[in-house]
């Protein structure tokens, strides 16, 4: 399992939404500017988040992207279903789509096991998290 750029990036664009997050609509350029990547990336990041009515979308000079729902309530597991196209150890879990070799491998266990493992995990995790545990490392660092 290899989570991609494109992943990534959804992560970071959904932590800067929450960080700035108070209803109102914010322009991608400058989301694109302070999380540095492209602006035209995430043109090609946003339409499989629209799709899932995760974000809201405002056109004209207040535009922009705002989270339609409180930062604690989305999960890092969600972001990523919707952003990858498998985020599974092996290409299949799900018993009804093992092929006959796959179903005979001993091992199989360990694939699913550690699926279930990694999507607890990600979906234990908070934007919300993200942003509370940014602030503190950035909070802690004192110069004098």
């Amino acid at each position: 399992m290899k989570i991609s750029t494109k992943g990534r990036y959804a992560i970071q664009f959904f932590v800067d939404l929450a960080e700035h997050y108070d209803n109102s609509f914010i322009a991608l350029k400058d989301i694109a500017r302070r999380q540095n990547i492209s602006k035209k990336y995430l043109e090609q990041i946003i339409p499989s988040l629209n799709r899932a009515d995760i974000l809201q979308a405002n056109r004209g000079t207040q535009g922009g992207y705002r989270l339609s729902k409180n930062p604690s309530q989305y999960t890092v597991a969600e972001i990523l279903k919707l952003t990858e196209n498998n985020i599974s150890p092996i290409s299949s879990t799900n018993d009804n789509t093992l092929n006959e070799e796959e179903r005979e491998d001993c091992t199989l266990f360990i694939w699913t096991g550690l699926q279930e493992v990694i999507t607890k995990y990600l979906e234990s995790i908070s934007i919300q998290d993200i942003v509370d545990r940014k602030n503190n490392l950035i909070g802690n660092d004192y110069i004098i």
